[in-house]
């Protein structure tokens, strides 16, 4: 029991990157009306989460293949179409954390992302514990519950 509060003591919450903040916030005000992505990931070393990669004109089953299947990954997605015809425009986060990644990569992920939620004014959040699970239905479902 020492060790793992030992381990836990030691974990640093990790800060989050000025640039990408500011690049959530324009994102979040962005004019385009097609689907977007960004994918945030921490940087171990420093102990920041940072910009990974941005995407325009992406669907959800294309982002699905962009996020590794054994790390960690924070995806930032915007656009949903209705069953109706209409689109609007939520912004989904998405912390996506696969079950077999190391413990430690884990709790880093977990520890901060309740800053970056916060920080980052995030509204819709969801979790995936397999990639494969992210798709157009999964994530409408997720959305249903907005409407």
């Amino acid at each position: 029991m020492q060790s793992f509060n030992l381990r836990a003591d030691t974990l640093a919450v990790c800060d989050i990157d000025e640039e990408l903040l500011q690049k959530l916030n324009k994102f979040r005000f962005r004019k385009e009306t097609t689907n977007a992505a960004i994918i945030m990931k921490i940087d171990e070393k420093r102990q920041l989460v940072v910009l990974d990669e941005e995407h325009e004109n992406i669907s959800p089953d294309e982002l699905r293949n962009e996020l590794p299947e054994r790390a960690p990954r924070y995806p930032f997605f915007y656009s949903y179409a209705h069953s109706d015809g209409r689109t609007s425009y939520p912004l989904c986060f998405i912390h996506s954390n696969p079950a077999d990644c190391k413990p430690r990569i884990n709790m880093m992920y977990a520890g901060s992302q309740k800053k970056l939620v916060n920080e980052a004014k995030f509204t819709k959040v969801f979790e995936i514990r397999n990639t494969e699970d992210l798709c157009e239905e999964w994530l409408n479902e997720k959305l249903s519950f907005f409407r």
